[in-house]
């Protein structure tokens, strides 16, 4: 949707927050029952890391 919107820096933060968010293992169950040596959080616990991980 920000990307519609022509906010394309905006749109490129969020994604390298998820991309990071999820390389650190720190993820949900749906992710983390396909992933070794995962980390399973609850969904606000993997929102917090997002917010954290947004640079």
């Amino acid at each position: 949707m920000l990307e519609h919107l022509g906010w394309q820096e905006a749109a490129d933060k969020i994604t390298d927050s998820i991309e990071d968010t999820i390389a650190s293992k720190v993820v949900t169950y749906d992710f983390a029952r396909l992933m070794d040596g995962a980390e399973e959080v609850s969904t606000s616990a993997f929102a917090d890391e997002l917010i954290k991980n947004l640079k």
